[in-house]
């Protein structure tokens, strides 16, 4: 079995890249000062390997995000409820997109270099055409929702989890995470017109 240990090698290197850059990407001030050189010396690895994994900066982002975002695409997929495919639409785009709220909170400069890379409209890649199909086709299962604009209303409800607005009110104006969990669920059981509240403006 000769490819044994270079499996092994890349599969540690890998490991190795995605801890440093998820460490620099959490330390610094803006996601545009991470460069693949920081992130090869960080690893421990030569910029080269990085070249040959990933292909570009971009793709290392997206390879990360794709990693950290393994958990959710799960429980997604194949969960139990509030995520899982068994889940009532009403409850389970609340679910959803709560979910990916705690994602970009607890990886926010993650989040923002994964929706500032790469060229052309943020809305076209592939990352957001897949949150934004499954949110449309919950929607479209949503009694009175289907002739409502759907694919419009998934791009609103998005809107309100992008990372530049998730990073500015829990980072600059230091708005608590429970808080901002509570505002979106108010936010999308107004829009979807039914569903539970949660939170202390769901009292008012």
């Amino acid at each position: 079995m000769p490819d044994r240990k270079p499996r092994k090698d890349a599969a540690r290197n890998r490991a190795a890249v995605f801890a440093a850059a998820d460490t620099l990407f959490a330390q610094c001030r803006s996601p545009e000062d991470v460069t693949m050189a920081d992130i090869a010396a960080a690893a421990g690895v030569g910029k080269g390997t990085l070249f040959r994994a990933f292909g570009d900066r971009t793709g290392l982002i997206r390879a990360l995000c794709e990693a950290r975002l393994e958990p959710i695409r799960n429980a997604i997929e194949e969960g139990v409820p509030p995520l899982g495919p068994a889940t009532p639409p009403l409850e389970r785009v609340p679910a959803l997109l709560d979910a990916v709220l705690c994602f970009k909170i607890d990886n926010r400069h993650l989040a923002l270099a994964l929706e500032g890379a790469g060229a052309g409209s943020p809305y076209a890649a592939e990352h957001y055409e897949h949150w934004h199909a499954l949110l449309q086709g919950l929607l479209e299962q949503i009694p009175d929702r289907a002739e409502a604009g759907s694919g419009f209303t998934a791009h609103a409800l998005l809107a309100a989890t992008r990372a530049d607005l998730v990073a500015y009110l829990a980072g600059e104006k230091d708005v608590p995470r429970e808080e901002l969990r509570d505002q979106l669920a108010n936010f999308t059981a107004a829009v979807l017109g039914a569903g539970p509240r949660r939170g202390p403006a769901a009292e008012g």
